[in-house]
């Protein structure tokens, strides 16, 4: 819950627009600003208070504990002009709030802790518990020292500058290891324990036989993902304790999975009771990985049997490919979705002039993999390879990365052993659309008229049924040096259904700089004017030309001299 608190009217106000747009996120407190700082830092997770910074600071400082504990502040200025992030940037999530509100208010975030600040990733603000000299490691990254990356366990992690070798380490690792003077621990969630129980055993058995397990195998407790067991025993008191305890889920599978899983230690038992001759083993093993413990049991004082049994599996980290459209090439048409797949990637992939466009926004430590036209499918591969080896990577494609783009290709590539994730972008269609007019108002068609990898017996197919169709038709990849005939076979085919008067629409680098459109007729076009950073778009028989753009009714039947009938 986030506490607002605001001391004038127009802090009020913006407070209220706050409280409007967040209703399930935010409480309003009222009454003097002193009680009501106390009030919502003891009660909520985060603060905005709409009041001086100095103001702020006085009225929160007796209130601070530990930084890991205490609410994350936000204070905004009476002109609602900043959005200052003043306690909690990491731990309290204060800087993000202050990004959030800056956009919701107009407001300028202001964040001034160092690794933001330079557009590092804290090493607290990775989603993975971690230990030992964070400010000292973090000091060294941003003073540029050598820092080691050592990775004992694959993981998708953001970019970070680190070395080969230096003085400082930042070491990935599920094994119950102290850090080092200079060193930090990352915790991976890369341990799955498979439990079993029989009826009523209690909560202290099966934690203390977890915990057992993993201290005698020298694993860290902070890298259990999640408890494992059978659907039988979903609801076993002893089991859900002991997962509420270690703070993760608890996952259950069917007796038939489990019984499906080979182990090393199979029983007769776990048959008779549930269906399947391995619980705790199966469990964890289900979804693959490596068997660090085999099947043990617990040990009871009172030498009565042993209660509960566990095994213990390592997960790989599934790497993560995004595959991430740019949009046309302005800024403003970059997806605030694709900005963060792009500084969240420590691996980036692409065509050598895309990453030009998108290099200042990749974060420092960012591993950048380019090469030139005409390499597609090698693009592709090694993006998929990059993931599979478990880093975080964005590959990335012109307009949306599905269309013409580098989504196809790596697709084709990639299998369920690596995450994929999509990010749409504004096609080069619907960008030169919006600057025609309102050409793709009713049915549509994209075709691309190169023909290095498509037969042209096969594109022209195409064009015939999209003419045939009466379909609003937009050409990609149109023109180039050694292809000089395809346009006019294409428009040759649309003329053979649509009048000279078709309304056409060229638009050269949509949304760039040096954007150019003009809309023309079928028998108006000259191709020789159109290259291959063209696009083409020809209406269909009910597209027309209103004020000098390009109009296609959502309907078929017009009145009154090109007015849409209301259907």
């Amino acid at each position: 819950m986030i506490g607002l608190i605001s001391a004038t009217a127009a802090g009020a106000a913006a407070r209220d627009r706050l409280a409007a747009a967040w209703p399930d996120r935010t409480r309003v407190y009222e009454g003097p600003v002193g009680e009501a700082v106390r009030a919502a830092f003891a009660e909520c997770g985060q603060l905005v208070c709409f009041l001086a910074t100095g103001a702020t600071v006085r009225l929160v400082a007796p209130l601070l504990g530990d930084k890991t504990a205490d609410p994350g502040v936000v204070c905004v200025d009476e002109g609602g002009r900043f959005a200052v992030s003043l306690v909690g940037g990491h731990g309290g999530g204060a800087n993000e709030l202050a990004r959030a509100v800056g956009e919701l208010l107009g407001a300028e975030p202001v964040v001034t802790t160092a690794t933001d600040s330079v557009g590092l990733v804290g090493l607290d603000m990775l989603g993975l518990p971690c230990e030992g000299s964070v400010a000292l490691v973090s000091r060294a990254l941003l003073d540029g020292e050598p820092v080691a990356l050592e990775a004992e366990v694959a993981w998708p992690l953001p970019p970070l500058p680190t070395s080969p070798q230096g003085a400082y380490t930042v070491r990935l690792t599920d094994r119950d290891v102290v850090p080092g003077e200079r060193e930090v621990l990352l915790r991976p969630p890369s341990l799955v324990v498979g439990v079993g129980a029989s009826k009523g055993a209690p909560q202290a058995e099966v934690l203390g036989l977890v915990e057992e397990a993993l201290r005698e195998a020298g694993l860290s407790v902070r890298s259990v993902a999640e408890l494992a067991t059978v659907d039988a025993k979903a609801a076993e008191p002893g089991i859900v304790a002991a997962a509420e305890r270690l703070g993760v889920p608890l996952v259950t599978y069917s007796a038939e999975e489990l019984a499906a899983v080979g182990v090393p230690n199979p029983s007769h038992a776990p048959l008779a009771a549930v269906g399947t001759p391995s619980v705790a083993e199966a469990a964890a093993l289900v979804r693959g990985g490596e068997l660090l413990v085999p099947k043990r049991k617990s040990e009871r004082a009172d030498g009565q049997p042993a209660m509960a049994t566990c095994a213990v599996v390592r997960r790989p980290g599934r790497g993560r490919l995004a595959v991430v459209g740019l949009g046309p090439g302005a800024r403003d048409l970059l997806t605030p979705r694709a900005t963060a797949e792009l500084r969240r990637a420590s691996v980036l992939v692409g065509l050598d002039q895309y990453v030009d466009q998108i290099r200042d926004l990749l974060r420092p430590g960012t591993r950048v993999l380019e090469s030139g036209l005409g390499a597609e499918e090698e693009r592709a591969r090694t993006a998929v390879a990059q993931a599979r080896k478990g880093h975080a990577v964005a590959l990335i494609g012109s307009g949306d990365a599905g269309v013409y783009a580098m989504a196809s290709p790596a697709l084709a590539e990639a299998s369920d052993d690596i995450e994929v994730v999509g990010v749409p972008g504004v096609t080069a269609a619907l960008a030169a659309g919006a600057i025609l007019g309102a050409p793709l108002g009713h049915d549509h068609v994209s075709i691309s008229l190169s023909d290095l990898h498509t037969p042209w017996e096969v594109i022209e197919r195409r064009v015939r049924a999209a003419a045939e169709a009466d379909l609003v038709v937009t050409f990609y990849n149109p023109r180039s040096r050694g292809r000089d005939w395809q346009l006019p076979k294409a428009l040759g085919i649309l003329a053979e259904h649509r009048q000279p008067t078709t309304p056409v629409g060229v638009v050269r680098n949509a949304s760039r700089p040096d954007e150019a459109s003009r809309v023309t007729t079928l028998a108006g076009l000259d191709p020789a004017t159109v290259d291959m950073m063209t696009v083409v778009t020809v209406g269909n028989t009910a597209t027309r030309i209103i004020a000098g753009r390009m109009v296609t009714p959502r309907g078929y039947r017009w009145q009154d001299g090109g007015q849409e009938e209301t259907r």
